[in-house]
């Protein structure tokens, strides 16, 4: 049986078995000193299926932040559908966005978006995905605040242009987390977003260590 014409299912699985090595091997190691055949020793599959799947390391790339951002999605999606306001449900998006204990699994460091953004820089083809990627990210924003302002909760803004602004902040302080800075870890910059979206939106937020955080819409 040639490589890749694996019976009924088995592709799929290798498939994301390999998107999920690449994701883990890109995370430790950085783009640049990741090679096909690290890849393939983390999935425990030949280089020879690695690039039969994925042709080259650019293509790997952008089919695993496709893959992360699929998973992140569908967790995301579930998780703030058992929330009651569209405040905690914003709250818990950023939360997802800055706090690695509430990523979804399989949690990846932030470096891994340096790497992304770096390539998107220099690649056509990953800057495309880039691109969708944060087209996607922002129409999520911008849904969340309108189900708020629809339900009462925020206050009247641009919700695209909102949108921008929310999501642009998280990238810049994703950065700072990536890098290490001795000012901004990852909580630092979940209670500064946090603290921009309830400025931005019209409501009372209060951190609290167990993220049971109060929202109460301001009066006037």
């Amino acid at each position: 049986m040639a490589e890749g014409t694996e019976p009924g299912g088995t592709a799929d699985q290798r498939r994301a078995q390999m998107l999920h090595a690449a994701l883990e091997v890109i995370s430790a190691r950085g783009y640049a000193d990741t090679r096909i055949a690290d890849v393939a020793d983390r999935a425990g599959v030949s280089p020879a299926l690695v690039i039969y799947y994925f042709k080259t390391k650019d293509l790997l790339l952008t089919e695993a932040i496709r893959y992360y951002e699929d998973t992140w999605y569908a967790v995301g999606q579930s998780r703030l559908a058992g929330l009651t306001s569209a405040a905690a449900r914003l709250e818990e998006f950023v939360a997802m966005s800055c706090l690695s204990e509430a990523e979804p699994e399989p949690a990846f460091a932030s470096q891994l978006w340096l790497d992304f953004w770096a390539q998107a820089a220099r690649n056509e083809e990953v800057a495309s995905v880039r691109q969708k990627s944060d087209e996607r990210w922002r129409q999520v924003i911008s849904s969340l605040v309108h189900a708020g302002q629809e339900a009462g909760e925020f206050r009247a803004v641009d919700a695209d242009n909102f949108a921008i602004y929310l999501s642009t902040l998280i990238d810049g302080l994703t950065i700072q987390i990536a890098l290490a800075d001795p000012v901004v870890d990852s909580r630092a910059a979940f209670e500064l977003t946090m603290r921009f979206v309830a400025d931005q939106l019209g409501f009372t937020w209060t951190p609290d260590r167990d993220r049971a955080s109060q929202m109460e819409p301001q009066k006037g």
